[in-house]
């Protein structure tokens, strides 16, 4: 007999894009809103060092210069912690779309600027973008790729982000032989045509399917899954991985308490070590490279434009160095790569400065090898891996949020080197680059000791690896085994169910008591911020295209049970966004459970509504298949 808990459907999607060649479209696509934040890294450490940027800013200083670079990472920073309630109640589609388009629009501000205040007032806005968009593509990416190939397809989005900045620089080369302001307005223009790219792209991919499963859009996320596979979505590998989501889904509903709060009370461990992998990618010394290669090569000798070309070869060796992560994430693992890495970038570093301090007629020379092997390193280990880290070990009810923490931490100590670089250039000058060496040794040390390897683990699994799951509290245990001992006839492996009084707590045959919904279900209307997020096309928690509805079945003071209506009917979906466009004109298959003790009437009435199983006919609904209803009398309940 099926389970039940599976939407009973069969047939095939009609999208056409299926299998691998959908799993890495949308990794590719994902891709772009990296490089939107590598491009602008890249972007700005060529313009500030051309002579038409500095005139019409009037020969900034070195402060003012740093301010102007890092103020991104501070609209970034508050961003990148708001996007973690956008990305639970919206979706991570609609955190792609508003994060692209708000990229877009401070692009734009940036390129026609008419002073200093614009200038920040632009960077700041592109920072809101990116630090959306910096949360939500490393989860979204996390959640749709299979364990096997996680560590290639977060690799593939790491390469996306490096090559634009490769390509920022040698456009800024390109554009310094422009004899006006167009030499640095135009590379800040380019990037506007990514982030539109980005935003209208957002209509068109499909949703995370984890999100889809944790706000009861079950069948849409079946849907997905089987799009994912490339199998039909009564295929045995499908409704394996749905069950398997969603019973991590309902284990976590178990808690109820998804706030920062609970966050740091139950995952403590995991948020300390995603956050510390963001902060030592940045202590490690990479945007003193990113955004002041440059200044580092004018410092070692190489002047005006061959600086910038020094910059632009160095990204080449950057970008080469991003493609063996491929092979090596799912092969070697996570603690190799950034142990191997700490070690040859506190090496580099060490190098740098020691050259520049010597300052021999071969310094320029040698200088350029040690970035060169820098960023290599850097580009193979502390680059990808802790992008790709905090999505793989954060639960999913907490993965919005725990992400936003880590990439809060990135965007805080990257505007704190942003800042300090270029002062701390002209103050102690060589011993800069020992000072990162320092940071590399002390990765080393942290990784060593604390940071566990997830490589093949499954994101479901995760909690085998860490072993924090807190049990439940002992009033729920003993609630649940009173009640347990009460019913009559109810044997260790029976399949009746119980509901906690006053709560939405399900026992299930194993024993164990779940939760039937993430949380109640409100039919007001959306508040001001619901109202904006309609806009863009977005789907709020409340207002999923298959929205289920349980009423729970409970017992009243006396024992006794609170009959209310069953019935979970699909809606069709408003939002015309491919990842929701399942349109479900009758009640979506479910079999109820009997209940002990019930009356005879009320269990002809839950016979009434036994609705059986679904039949997908070609026509409408999932990709062109609509889902019909078939009476199925003698069907089993459990």
């Amino acid at each position: 007999m099926s389970d039940p808990s599976v939407p009973l459907v069969r047939g095939k999607t009609n999208h056409k894009l299926k299998g691998h060649k959908l799993l890495y479209s949308v990794s590719v696509f994902l891709s772009i809103g990296v490089w939107l934040f590598g491009y602008d890294q890249g972007v700005m450490s060529g313009i500030i060092t051309g002579p038409y940027f500095k005139a019409y800013f009037n020969q900034p200083t070195a402060g003012v210069v740093g301010n102007m670079v890092a103020v991104l990472e501070i609209g970034a920073f508050f961003t990148s912690l708001a996007a973690a309630h956008l990305a639970d109640n919206y979706g991570r589609r609609m955190t792609l779309r508003s994060g692209a388009f708000v990229f877009t629009v401070g692009g734009a501000i940036q390129t026609w600027c008419i002073g200093l205040k614009s200038m920040i007032l632009g960077r700041v806005i592109s920072g809101f973008g990116v630090g959306m968009l910096s949360m939500v593509v490393p989860i979204y990416q996390s959640e749709i790729s299979p364990a096997s190939h996680r560590g290639l397809l977060g690799s593939v989005e790491f390469t996306g982000n490096i090559i634009g900045y490769a390509s920022s620089v040698w456009l800024d080369y390109a554009c310094s032989y422009l004899q006006s302001d167009l030499s640095w307005r135009i590379p800040l223009f380019i990037q506007c045509i990514g982030g539109a790219i980005l935003a209208l792209g957002s209509f068109i991919t499909p949703e995370s399917p984890r999100y889809l499963i944790d706000t009861d859009q079950d069948v849409e996320g079946l849907a997905v899954i089987a799009d994912f596979q490339g199998k039909e979505l009564d295929a045995h590998s499908v409704q394996e991985e749905y069950k398997e989501i969603r019973d991590a889904v309902l284990a976590d509903r178990a808690v109820g308490d998804r706030s920062y709060t609970a966050l740091w009370r139950r995952y403590k461990g995991r948020v300390l070590i995603a956050m510390s992998s963001q902060m030592f990618a940045q202590l490690n010394g990479i945007n003193v490279i990113s955004y002041y290669a440059p200044l580092v090569f004018e410092q070692a000798g190489w002047i005006g434009r061959d600086a910038i070309l020094m910059t632009g070869i160095n990204a080449l060796f950057y970008v080469a160095s991003s493609i063996p992560p491929w092979f090596l994430m799912d092969r070697a693992g996570r603690r190799p790569i950034l142990l191997s890495g700490a070690v040859a970038m506190a090496i580099a570093l060490t190098a740098t400065g020691w050259w520049i301090y010597i300052d021999q007629a071969i310094t320029p020379n040698a200088v350029v090898v040690c970035v060169v092997v820098y960023n290599a390193a850097f580009g193979t280990s502390w680059g990808p891996v802790p992008w790709l880290y905090p999505p793989e070990i954060m639960p999913l009810p907490f993965r919005a949020k725990g992400v936003s923490l880590s990439t809060a931490t990135n965007w805080l100590f990257n505007y704190w080197v942003g800042v300090s670089t270029p002062i701390f250039q002209e103050l102690i000058g060589w011993r800069l680059y020992p000072m990162h060496a320092f940071f590399c040794a002390l990765s080393f040390v942290l990784v060593y000791f604390l940071y566990p390897e997830t490589r093949g683990v499954p994101l479901e699994e995760m909690n085998l690896l860490f072993q924090d799951e807190p049990e439940l509290d002992d009033e729920d245990d003993e609630d649940g085994s009173d009640n347990g001992d009460d019913e009559e006839g109810s044997g260790s492996g029976s399949e009746t169910s119980s509901l906690m009084e006053g709560g939405s707590r399900r026992r299930y045959s194993d024993g164990s008591t779940l939760p039937m919904t993430n949380k109640a279900q409100t039919e007001g209307q959306p508040g001001f911020f619901g109202k904006i997020m309609n806009v863009f096309g977005g789907n709020s928690r409340r207002r999923g295209s298959v929205r289920g509805e349980y009423n729970a079945v409970g017992l009243n003071s006396k024992g006794k049970p609170i009959r209310r209506s069953q019935r979970r009917k699909g809606r069709p979906s408003k939002s015309g966004d491919q990842a929701a466009n399942v349109n479900i004109d009758v009640e979506v298959a479910e079999e109820y459970e009997n209940l002990p003790n019930l009356p005879e009437d009320e269990m002809e009435d839950e016979r009434e509504h036994d609705i059986g199983d679904v039949e997908l006919h070609p026509s409408q609904g999932i990709g062109g298949i609509d889902l019909s209803r078939r009476n199925t009398r003698s069907v089993e309940p459990q």
